[in-house]
């Protein structure tokens, strides 16, 4: 995988893993990559993978069943868009909609291209 400079590794790690569960690629209550196997996977430090599995268990996107490894929770896709969306919103929108208004976009022009 290549990373940006411009985020942290265990972030853009989360992206990824984020992509994989609302794309299908990871199920539901399945099981995912172990932390080595995710860091083989995606060329990372186990403990860089560690970080970004302990932020989507506190999302609640993902649980770690004791012994078993870590499975995607239920209702998973719902939350990961919903978070997405808020920090679309919070995020990229303002800027998104500075950047339309300093080239002089109007709103019609926009709701065209969309």
């Amino acid at each position: 995988m290549e990373y940006s400079e411009h985020k942290p590794i265990y972030l853009q790690n989360v992206d990824l893993m984020q992509e994989k569960i609302v794309s299908g690629e990871w199920q539901e209550e399945e099981r995912i990559p172990s932390v080595r196997e995710m860091g083989a996977l995606v060329g990372v430090n186990p403990n860089t993978v560690v970080r970004s599995y302990q932020l989507l268990e506190t999302q609640e996107i993902i649980y770690n069943k004791r012994g078993l490894g870590y499975f995607v929770k239920s209702g998973a896709v719902a939350r990961i868009k919903e978070i997405v969306k808020r920090e679309f919103i919070s995020n990229e929108l303002p800027q998104f909609k500075a950047k339309a208004a300093m080239l002089g976009i109007t709103k019609e022009e926009l709701i065209d291209l969309l």
